[in-house]
């Protein structure tokens, strides 16, 4: 996915010139996967240029949408693609910590959002901004799981994007918090590779647990159905 300053998508546009993490791959997965039906109050964790908070707002009518992002270029930026969107009125942009939003905040969401950080281990991203929003120093798993599991409304759903060596952290984290993993989509890039990214819903309630898989593309570069399927209301070219 390239790196453009303006990206444009079938019924929206983001600017995301200034935000630290520009719209990738994981996000538009996230945003596409995320269950939506039903929910009336979204948090979107570490929104960036907002990407996410806009097609959970194509893909729900009425839900209203807070986007949180602790960075204050990331957080302007976004509030520019909200307000040039179809549906600025439901969707707002909060500068702070979600830390501490957790820790004060006790309206429930049905659904917490987050394409969270995960350079734990590897090398650092150049540029503060960059570490800000992708090192977990800043966010841990823990606190994520931990805090969303505060804010949640008791049915309410905690949906990430994390990679796939990340799942004993996702696990042990939601174990702590006393959320059950409701669903696990193993996502794989290029059919035939190994599995990189996960996708999960953590729900507070232990009412099943499924688990599959996602294949981006086949060996030739083309996308396969489940990709169209799933992300095909949001590209341009699809």
């Amino acid at each position: 996915m390239g790196r453009e300053r303006v990206f444009r998508f079938k019924q929206f546009a983001v600017v995301n010139d200034r935000t630290a993490m520009k719209v990738g791959t994981d996000g538009v997965l996230l945003g596409a996967w995320c269950p939506v039906d039903g929910v009336a109050r979204v948090l979107d964790v570490g929104t960036g240029c907002g990407v996410i908070a806009l097609m959970v707002a194509q893909r729900n009518g009425s839900a209203r949408i807070d986007a949180i992002d602790i960075d204050h270029d990331s957080i302007e930026e976004a509030a520019i693609n909200f307000g040039r969107s179809p549906w600025s009125e439901r969707l707002t942009a909060i500068e702070g910590d979600f830390n501490d939003m957790a820790c004060s905040d006790d309206s429930g969401y049905d659904l917490v959002v987050s394409n969270p950080p995960y350079f734990t281990n590897g090398v650092l991203p150049s540029g503060e901004a960059r570490i800000t929003a992708r090192h977990t120093a800043m966010l841990t798993y823990g606190q994520l799981i931990q805090g969303a599991a505060r804010l949640l409304t008791p049915a309410g759903v905690l949906s990430i994007i994390t990679p796939t060596e990340a799942r004993h952290d996702v696990i042990e984290a939601a174990a702590f918090a006393s959320m059950h993993t409701r669903r696990l989509t193993h996502v794989v890039a290029v059919e035939g590779a190994p599995p990189k990214r996960l996708l999960w819903q953590l729900s507070r309630l232990e009412n099943g647990h499924t688990e599959d898989e996602l294949t981006i593309a086949h060996r030739d570069g083309t996308f396969t159905d489940q990709y169209i399927a799933l992300t095909g209301a949001f590209y341009l070219k699809m």
